[in-house]
Formats: structure tokens, sequence, C-alpha cells
């Protein structure tokens, strides 16, 4: 059947970068490139040593590895399609991250890698929306550093209202504004910088016309990140404040905030400790945080976040329970690079369009759930064997 699929793209490679291609098997790296290909970059490595997902190529039968912002390029991780002689399509990572097909990212190449590798997966969180469905009264929400949208599609997927989002980037919010059209109202979707009162109050002044059941949002992370400064002047660091703050005057149900590991350990745990103290001060109970694999929750990739919660109410919230396992028999195992792209139309290096007709039929479970065909229920029904399709 024919179908419409954006963003089915494959970066180009250089010459140089082509060569080296040709020698990385599935699941090889920069170790099986031969040592006469020239490249300065690559003998640094050599000398230094370096991580094993450098100018790595995916295995179809395993998760992907972290879709970082620079996916695209080829010594930056593992971005190498598992059979095809190039990088992963833009499309593609999106599926790694567990956004629908119906999804389009905007703006230029370069932004929509940052759109995708920057963002929650949606699978992730619509397990914690999941989770913390019984704990609220109002199934509303408010997205402060809504990127393009990852946290809010997965609260969507579990029936929440989204009421208000924010976002700085004019690339993110393009994407993040015509994906959530239906929630559009003319002054409640945001662009602009939370730190500035007149943004701030906007965000206040949309969210007050509902009640809101929880305030979800991750304030950009490079400062805590392991990969990052983790520098304590970084003003990026600070701006949880604002998100503090704007949950303190619009008073949700409930908080979630969302960011990397490193987090935990930022000066020695007192950033942690400043966080939580700043939420208790505001009347919130914040519960111990929760650290999470993506590929527990039907991600087909190896990804951990932090998620901070806590509740207007003195209760203990649990955080979610797997749905996928390489080690409980009891449990599916995690979805596949091969489950979440292996039906997508072959392309060649540098090839692809915005908007690609094409005939293109869902190969997988997974690959059914990104294209629409099927909901999450019946989704993880089928992982489970409980309905007669299987997942691969």
């Amino acid at each position: 059947m024919n179908t419409k699929l954006y963003n089915h793209i494959a970066p180009g490679l250089s010459k140089l970068e082509w060569e080296m291609v040709q020698h990385i098997p599935e699941g090889g790296n920069w170790q099986n490139i031969p040592a006469n290909i020239p490249s300065q970059r690559l003998e640094q490595i050599r000398r230094s040593g370096g991580r094993t997902t450098y100018y790595g190529r995916l295995e179809f039968e395993k998760p992907s590895y972290t879709i970082t912002t620079y996916f695209n390029r080829l010594g930056n991780g593992c971005n190498l399609h598992p059979k095809q002689n190039r990088i992963i399509s833009t499309r593609e990572g999106a599926r790694l991250q567990s956004f629908r097909d119906s999804f389009v990212f905007y703006g230029s190449k370069t932004s929509q890698y940052k759109q995708i590798g920057n963002a929650v997966p949606p699978l992730l969180a619509r397990a914690i929306a999941e989770t913390l469905k019984p704990h609220l009264k109002n199934h509303t929400f408010v997205d402060l550093f809504a990127g393009a949208g990852g946290m809010s599609e997965g609260f969507i997927l579990e029936g929440f209202q989204l009421v208000t989002a924010n976002e700085i980037e004019k690339n993110f919010f393009e994407t993040y504004k015509k994906n959530h059209a239906a929630y559009d109202k003319g002054d409640n979707l945001i662009l602009g910088d939370i730190t500035l009162p007149t943004i701030k109050q906007q965000i206040i002044t949309a969210s007050k016309q509902q009640e809101i059941g929880i305030v979800i949002g991750g304030p950009p992370c490079q400062g805590f990140s392991n990969a990052g400064w983790r520098n304590p002047d970084d003003k990026r660091n600070q701006l949880f404040k604002d998100f503090v703050q704007i949950v303190h005057e619009i008073q949700p149900e409930i908080f979630v905030m969302e960011n990397v590991p490193g987090i935990l350990t930022m000066r020695k745990g007192e950033a942690m400790k400043e966080i939580i103290a700043s939420f208790e001060a505001i009347g919130y109970h914040v519960n111990t945080p929760f650290k999470l694999n993506a590929e527990d929750f039907g991600v087909p990739q190896k990804r951990r976040r932090v998620v901070i919660v806590g509740s207007l109410k003195n209760e203990k919230i649990s955080k979610p329970k797997s749905l996928f396992s390489s080690t409980d028999e009891n449990l599916p195992k995690p979805i596949t690079v091969k489950q979440a792209i292996g039906g997508l139309p072959e392309l060649k290096t540098g090839e692809g369009e915005f908007e690609m007709i094409c005939h293109y039929k869902p190969v997988s479970a997974y690959e059914k759930l990104m294209a629409g065909d099927i909901e999450f229920t019946d989704f993880y029904e089928i992982c489970l064997g409980k309905l007669p399709v299987t997942c691969g």
C-alpha cells in the first residue's frame, strides 16, 4: 500500500568516510577500520583509546545505543545502519526514539537531529504518565522546556490533555506547534525565554485557565551531563529555579522533572539536594528520584534518564514497572533495531526526501505502533504473546 513517510533522509558521507564505512561490520566500530586509511581523528583515538561506539554500526538484533544530537555524524557514535552502507535516516533516528511516523520534524536538518537527540522518548514518557495517572484528579498537563515534544507525546498517548507549553528554540517550537495543532488556542503554546518575566507570566496566565494535574519538563541538561562541563556556574544549571517558580505559581497536583543521570552526582550530590529542597520549600513531597532505562519501556534504545517526581499529597509514588527485560524471562525482550526500522524503505547515502510516497508495510508490532496501525495496549499484548501477531 502506498503511504506518506516523512523525514526519511540519509545524511551524506565524505569520500574518506565512505572508504571507512566499507570496513565496519554489523556491531563493529573504529577498530575495524584499517590503519592505512588516513584520518587524524582515528589516529588520535587509536593512540588514546576510545569508546567502542565511535564509528559504530548498529546491530539488528539488539536495541540501539543512545541517539545523540549528532547522530548524523559517522565518528560521533554508533550511527551506521546495520545492513545498508549509510548513516541512519532522520526518520530512523525518530523511530529509535519512539516517535510515531505521523510526528513530522521541521527546521534545518541540523536542528532536526538536535530535536530528536535531545528528546525524551515518547514511550518512556508514556510509562511515567501511566504510573502517575492513579495519583491524579486532573489529567491535564503543562510542558516546560518542551523541546520538539517527546514528553508531551507520551502523556498524550496516555490520554492527558495538553494545556500549555513553552520552548525557547524557534525550530524546536515550530515542530512542537505543528504536531500539537489540536491543542493550540492561540496563546497557550508559547515561544520564548522562560527566564523573562513576560514569558513566565504568559505561561502562568495560560495555565491558570484550568486545574492542572501535572507540570512536566526537563531543564537543559548540558551542565549536568557526564559528557558536558558540569560547571556549577553554568546558567543552564540554574534553569530549574524557573521551573520551580512556575510550579509554585500554578500549583499542579504533581510535577515531573527529568534529566540526565549526571544530575545525581553533580557537586557530590549537593545539586540534587538543592533541587529537592527548592521543591520542598514550596510545599511538595519529593520522592526518591527514579533511575529509568528507556529499553525497559518499549523504546528500542539504551538510554538512561533520571526523573524527579513531587506531589502536593504526602504519598509514596513508585517508579514505573519494567515492561521489557533482557534478564526477566516473564517479560518480553527489549525491542530491537530490526523491529524498529527493519521494514523502512532502503536508502543510499545522501538520499531521501522530506515527504516520500512509498510502498511500505510494517513488518513488526513496533512498526505497526509507529505507523499508527495499533495502540500501545495492543502492541504490548502482541509482545507478551497474547495476541496472534509476533513482535519480530
